[in-house]
């Protein structure tokens, strides 16, 4: 088994964290993982992609090469298309429908048009998700769902589950909650 994934979006929005935990929760179970992450502008909105690489053989390398990727997730829209040279034919996407809207944005509906044309792929309504939770920091533990469900490895949602309980309690049970309640919104979506 090899999975080789673009966590794709713009600075804020929990990309390099929620490519972390997806990489610790695989390396739990036992797979080699790799992790690259370039954060660009972050801090300003920029770009952020990650690299991860899962398999259940040797890694060498931590790039995706073009054309490489099983999976683009994304949670911003534009970040998707950014990415599909990276995509391998009969790949996936993960998207969320919820624009950050930090250039000269494109008509969204063709943006999501071009996501959906990729057989299989999965847009999370992060627009439902946001106004239901009144959270937008959940998105991507949303995306992160999605994910989970697609890549379908035994174990990983558990995994990421009890990872939500342990990085969020600290800030309460509320919190936990309302994480646990996105992760299984994304579920849900894919």
């Amino acid at each position: 088994m090899k999975k080789d994934i673009i966590f794709a979006g713009v600075g804020g929005q929990g990309i390099v964290s929620a490519a972390a935990m997806v990489v610790s929760c695989a390396d739990r179970l036992g797979f080699k993982c790799k992790q690259n992450e370039v954060h660009g502008m972050a801090q300003r909105g920029g770009a952020v992609v990650c690299h991860v690489r899962i398999s259940d053989e040797e890694i060498y390398s931590d790039i995706i090469p073009r054309g490489g990727a099983d999976i683009i997730l994304a949670t911003e829209p534009m970040e998707a298309i950014r990415y599909l040279d990276f995509l391998k034919k009969g790949g996936k996407i993960i998207s969320c429908n919820r624009p950050v809207i930090n250039i000269e944005y494109p008509d969204l509906q063709n943006v999501i048009d071009a996501i959906k044309k990729h057989s299989g792929s999965v847009i999370v309504d992060a627009k439902k998700l946001v106004a239901e939770l009144k959270n937008e920091r959940v998105v991507n533990i949303a995306m992160v769902g999605a994910l989970c469900k697609v890549l379908d490895l035994d174990g990983l949602k558990e995994g990421i589950l009890k990872d939500v309980e342990k990085r969020f309690s600290k800030k309460g049970e509320a919190v936990v909650k309302l994480n646990f309640q996105a992760f299984e919104f994304g579920q849900t979506s894919a």
